[in-house]
């Protein structure tokens, strides 16, 4: 087991709300208090990739908001792991430590404590949760593999589209190509970056948009959503110092895509 030295901001926040104890040179942490999961509970099946005392990590379906995107919103992902943690016993916040759009489905991470949370925050600002993709896009690429370096900001004409804008976050993606078809390339793709519909911008930037993401330029002829898929989520263990990894099955609509394309 690592040994775990704690942060002055995290040791302050304990401290503030009764989770740890200062004896000396010491601090005596209560890992696991009794918390409410602030959200109201929305009872949904879960698919669960990976739990134990520390994480919890579930495979996102299409068509859910990993929480609620304006005030009142219910059926988002964090009411339903609110509502797990409630029939499970469990008195956890939900706190999840990334996002995923609406219609891309894959693994979400959550802490179950404070200090889960603040050193999965600290490995997502050092880059050591990796995020890997499948995703099929329109056309046939031309590299098997590249980086796609470009920054992305707002959209001024579009309150939730993004573009790629000389004034925006740096953004890097790094894509694989695995299989070929007519008209339309699967590829992998790892980000360095998690900028706000990050793979949608860069790929419709270099003309090889998602299928089916009406926004950003591709067509819905085979599916009707983003064909971006969480193939795969890595992870440091907050308490034991692991490399986690867990991966997520294609969903069936992708699936589908791919065997449509595979028979032209």
């Amino acid at each position: 087991m690592k040994q775990l030295p704690i942060a002055a901001k995290l040791a302050d926040k304990l401290i503030a709300s009764n989770e740890a104890v200062k004896q000396g040179n010491h601090l005596r942490l209560k890992l696991f208090p009794q918390e409410s999961p602030g959200f109201p509970a929305d009872w949904e099946e879960l698919n669960i990739l990976y739990e134990d005392d520390f994480t919890l990590v579930v495979n996102k379906p299409a068509g859910v908001e990993v929480h609620p995107s304006v005030q009142g919103q219910r059926g988002t992902l964090a009411h339903a792991v609110a509502a797990y943690y409630e029939a499970s016993g469990q008195s956890c916040r939900v706190r999840h430590i990334h996002r995923l759009d609406k219609d891309t489905t894959g693994p979400v991470l959550y802490a179950k404590n404070e200090f889960a949370h603040y050193e999965f925050d600290k490995a997502m600002r050092e880059k050591k949760i990796e995020r890997i993709y499948l995703a099929v896009a329109e056309g046939v690429f031309t590299q098997k593999r590249g980086k796609i370096d470009k920054p992305i900001g707002q959209d001024r004409h579009h309150s939730t589209r993004r573009r790629v804008s000389e004034t925006g976050e740096p953004a890097v993606t790094l894509f694989d190509v695995v299989d070929t078809f007519a008209d339309h390339t699967l590829v992998r793709l790892r980000l360095e970056t998690g900028r706000t519909h990050q793979i949608r911008v860069h790929l419709s930037s270099i003309d090889h948009p998602l299928a089916g993401d009406g926004m950003y330029g591709g067509t819905r002829r085979y599916i009707h959503r983003q064909a971006l898929h969480g193939e795969r989520l890595v992870w440091i263990h907050p308490w034991t110092g692991e490399r986690m990894e867990v991966r997520a099955s294609l969903p069936a609509d992708m699936g589908k895509l791919l065997d449509d394309l595979r028979a032209e």
